[in-house]
């Protein structure tokens, strides 16, 4: 049997379960991409919160520079700066998007 998940779904088992783990926006987009997936794979994806939350982070671009060790030229404009680090994501891994307050929705590696 499967049940369809709409997106108040998700966002209530992550809520309840792992409520820190991405704002609203990153599951939004987190939530369309693997609807997209689903269509564009013809496979159903199970809803396991902390499966997802191991696979995916939602997380500053700064915290990202820090963690991955990301050489940063601190004299770019911090738009250039961002830029670097989105490519660094794209070239290691799938980007799934990026929210208003300059976090980055990624799967990790």
């Amino acid at each position: 049997m499967k049940t369809a998940v709409h997106f108040d779904d998700f966002r209530h088992a992550f809520n309840s379960i792992r409520p820190d783990n991405f704002s609203r926006e990153g599951l939004e987009q987190l939530f369309d991409y693997i609807e997209s997936y689903e269509r564009d794979n013809d496979e159903d994806i199970e809803l396991d919160v902390i499966s997802l939350c191991c696979e995916y982070s939602e997380q500053h671009w700064k915290a990202i520079a820090s963690d991955y060790s990301i050489d940063i030229d601190s004299t770019e404009s911090e738009e250039k700066q961002k830029q670097h680090v989105m490519d660094y994501l794209c070239d290691s891994t799938s980007v799934i998007g990026s929210t208003s307050d300059d976090k980055f929705i990624y799967q990790n590696f």
